[in-house]
């Protein structure tokens, strides 16, 4: 097997501390890389995209043996909160979703027996286990086309109700309006008039009237 405490260490660096997920993270992004015949730590032409399917501390382990990144647009968010992610290599369009063994946390006790305590016992465990005994892999096809999701640099248009500008081709296009996601009704967010947002501004005016 790898050595795999340098990237453990360069995952670890990002949180001063390291954790089970990023254990996990670190050993599913070798695996990947490993599967998809691609360099460790490397992502030479942007050629991997991965998608990661929860944020947080796993994340920055995928990073660590990936070289993905949401910076580089490499990386991609699916906030399912699930330990997981689909790895597409954008040159030969193979695509493979790796997670932990739905009973990985029983099997880790096989590997780390003296140990009791159910969160070193995983932190002990998910760096010795055989990839067959830590993981699972499934061969899988996502649903919308790469070339849609990574888009083409350099394009960018404006929303023609609010105005502001729109990149990666992320603008829906109507019979008659260009608009952005929040614009169209399907955005995170709801914009508040200045009343709901400073609900107590109009009764401060008014009791310093009186």
């Amino acid at each position: 097997m790898i050595d795999i405490q340098p990237y453990l260490d360069r995952s670890a660096s990002e949180h001063t501390h390291l954790c089970p997920r990023q254990i996990l993270g670190v050993r599913i992004g070798l695996l990947a890389v490993k599967l998809l015949s691609l360099p460790i730590g490397e992502n030479p032409k942007k050629r991997l995209l991965t998608i990661v399917e929860s944020d947080g501390c796993f994340a920055d382990g995928i990073t660590a043996t990936t070289g993905c990144t949401l910076g580089h647009r490499t990386m991609r968010l699916e906030d399912y909160g699930k330990i997981a992610a689909v790895f597409v290599d954008t040159k030969t369009d193979r695509m493979i979703r790796i997670a932990p063994r739905l009973d990985v946390r029983q099997r880790a006790y096989a590997y780390a027996p003296e140990e009791k305590r159910h969160y070193f016992a995983q932190m002990k465990a998910y760096q010795i286990m055989p990839d067959d005994e830590l993981l699972m892999v499934q061969d899988v096809r996502i649903k919308t086309p790469v070339g849609e999701l990574i888009s083409r640099p350099s394009i960018r248009t404006a929303c023609d109700i609010c105005g502001e500008e729109i990149i990666n081709e992320r603008e829906i296009v109507t019979a008659d309006q260009t608009l952005c996601v929040s614009c169209a009704g399907g955005g995170y967010y709801e914009r508040l008039s200045p009343l709901e947002a400073h609900p107590h501004v109009e009764d401060a005016e008014y009791e310093c009237l009186c």
